[in-house]
């Protein structure tokens, strides 16, 4: 599954890792499903608009989730705490308990992004004790960082 608020760049990041075109990427109303294939290992990859009136529906889809993805953007200084706030929701849940957890710092090309340390720091990942977790700095537009995150949360659920 992968989550984040809107406009972090989730689908865009799907969309390159399927090898599809990223220019007509629109905002997520509702979900996208997305089979990837990495390392002839198939991820079948939930991605769900991050809208405000659409996260409490997040919860609906937790069954089953063998691996998250949650997506910041790295540049949008503003919202860090909100989507801080928003991980730990997602983080409380039942459902997602000792879930893997791979954090994208996706636009983190831009010059004004935060980097991996100042994002994990925000966020509070090295509070996390009942899960793994990894930050991987990314790019959606390029892919640089992509793969080496993916490959981490194959590793993960193998």
């Amino acid at each position: 599954m992968i989550l984040g608020l809107d406009n972090a760049g989730k689908t865009t990041i799907l969309r390159k890792l399927s090898d599809e075109d990223i220019t007509t990427t629109t905002p997520t109303q509702g979900f996208n499903i997305k089979s990837v294939l990495h390392s002839g290992f198939k991820l079948n990859v939930w991605d769900i608009g991050g809208q405000k009136t659409i996260r409490p529906y997040w919860r609906n889809y937790y069954e089953n989730t063998e691996a998250l993805i949650y997506v910041v953007d790295a540049a949008d200084r503003k919202r860090i705490d909100e989507a801080g706030f928003e991980l730990d929701e997602i983080l409380s849940e039942e459902k997602l308990a000792t879930v893997p957890l791979l954090v994208f710092a996706n636009k983190s090309d831009l010059l004004q992004a935060k980097s991996a340390d100042e994002i994990a720091e925000a966020l509070s990942l090295f509070n996390i004790k009942d899960r793994p977790w990894q930050i991987q700095a990314c790019s959606a537009k390029t892919g640089n960082g992509l793969e080496p995150g993916l490959k981490w949360v194959v590793k993960q659920v193998k």
